[in-house]
């Protein structure tokens, strides 16, 4: 897999992961989305899933998939932010979204997001992004309708009984399907 030179952006560097990042990806996504550190930021899932985000097979497993990459961001040499991207034909897949949660709600997000999609339409020529989100997930499906993705109101069921995904809290999730087409313009600019 070739690797793409790191690139620095408002005091952000980003780049592809590589193996050595391996634990700090695993600690910076539980981080801010389980447990008593993730209730510090405003992603956090821990009110509705126990147990792990991920683990050091699955972001391994996300960096050496062909067609894939794990977007890293650092400043001063620390990983404060990553994403999964996927090259699904005409769209790119958008996830493993994480931002520290004491760096979130001060723009960090918004241009990490620009960043992939940047990646996704320079790098791949695709038309446009996907992802799936916890449909419970209201502040934070606004926070991406904000940056120009759509509910589509297609639902997949939250795969219960995959303890790699947690240990769900309720009994009512399920993934909704978000989608941007490239040349939409945001509708906001704000971070949250």
């Amino acid at each position: 897999m070739e690797i793409a030179p790191p690139r620095v952006t408002h005091r952000l560097t980003f780049r592809d992961a590589a193996e050595d990042d391996v634990p700090a990806l695993v600690e910076l996504v539980e981080s801010a989305y389980r447990g008593e550190s993730s209730r510090t930021g405003w992603t956090s899932e821990a009110h509705m899933l126990e147990g792990r985000r991920t683990d050091d097979a699955e972001v391994r497993e996300i960096i050496a998939t062909p067609g894939g990459r794990l977007l890293v961001a650092e400043r001063d040499g620390t990983i404060v932010a990553c994403c999964q991207l996927e090259h699904r034909g005409d769209a790119a897949y958008f996830g493993m979204f994480s931002v520290r949660p004491g760096q979130q709600g001060v723009g960090l997000g918004k241009t990490v997001i620009a960043e992939a999609e940047r990646v996704a339409r320079e790098e791949w020529g695709v038309t446009g992004m996907q992802m799936t989100v916890i449909s419970l997930r209201a502040e934070l499906i606004a926070f991406y309708e904000r940056r120009g993705y759509a509910r589509t109101g297609r639902m997949s069921p939250f795969p219960y009984g995959d303890e790699r995904f947690g240990t769900p809290l309720r009994d009512d999730l399920e993934f909704e399907l978000l989608v941007k087409e490239f040349g939409t313009e945001e509708s906001g600019k704000d971070e949250r």
